[in-house]
């Protein structure tokens, strides 16, 4: 059953993050795909993409190595986590494994949808204690500063 909570403050996507992280969804279709973001202090956004060890089309799980090490230069550096996937079969809405392993309270959770082949999307939650809380994705045409 999906609770939302009331809408957090919007996730802002460059343009060209957001055609990125579609690629990303596309590169190993059917399989999900996943990894991380990192909000500098300047507003941009850096990508790494970590190789999803369970190679699956309903589930995902972060090769350790390149997990680690992205997230030790977002924590080093002291940016904004963001923690993406994709749903390559269903919407861009948070699973109840999804729920249940949301590890990082401070993290948004962006999933991409490939559901509707023509028309991708990405959707943005943040969850804490089981609780999913949406906040609305703008895309903007220059890089988010």
């Amino acid at each position: 059953m999906e609770s939302v909570r009331a809408t957090a403050p919007p996730y802002l996507l460059d343009r060209g993050t957001w055609e990125q992280l579609v690629a990303r969804a596309w590169s190993d279709f059917p399989y999900e795909v996943c990894g991380l973001l990192g909000r500098r202090p300047d507003g941009t956004l850096a990508h790494f993409p970590v190789d999803n060890a369970d190679r699956s089309v309903t589930t995902y799980s972060m090769e350790p190595k390149q997990l680690l090490q992205a997230m030790r230069e977002i924590e080093d550096e002291g940016w904004e986590l963001a923690i993406y996937h994709s749903h390559t079969h269903t919407r861009a809405y948070p699973s109840e494994t999804d729920i249940r392993l949301a590890a990082y309270p401070e993290a948004t959770y962006l999933i991409v949808t490939l559901e509707d082949r023509d028309h991708p999307d990405i959707r943005a939650f943040r969850i804490l204690d089981g609780q999913v809380t949406e906040r609305a994705v703008v895309v903007t045409d220059e890089q988010v500063a």
